[in-house]
């Protein structure tokens, strides 16, 4: 898990060209959105993408994705559990 989590917050910091900030500056558990990487919808959409592109995982739903971004943790969780092999 913890080597999930470190691929996605590199993946996060260059799909989302985040070039000033380094993995260690995301925390596991710090809110992907609002007061924490501060991310906004468009960032969503780009995060949806990234799932699908890398992991094969679809979000149907957008208010899924509330859930599944809250954190970089909950996110590699979810990967985890629902990654196409």
């Amino acid at each position: 898990m913890n080597e999930l989590i470190l691929t996605l917050k590199k993946e996060i910091i260059e799909v989302l060209n985040l070039e000033d900030l380094k993995p260690e500056d995301i925390l596991d558990d710090a809110p992907l959105f609002g007061e924490g990487l501060g991310l906004d919808s468009i960032d969503a959409l780009e995060l949806i993408v990234l799932m699908e592109k890398n992991y094969g995982i679809k979000l149907n739903d957008p208010a899924q994705g509330r859930d599944v971004f809250r954190s970089i943790r909950v996110m590699a969780g979810y990967i985890q559990a629902n990654r196409v092999k």
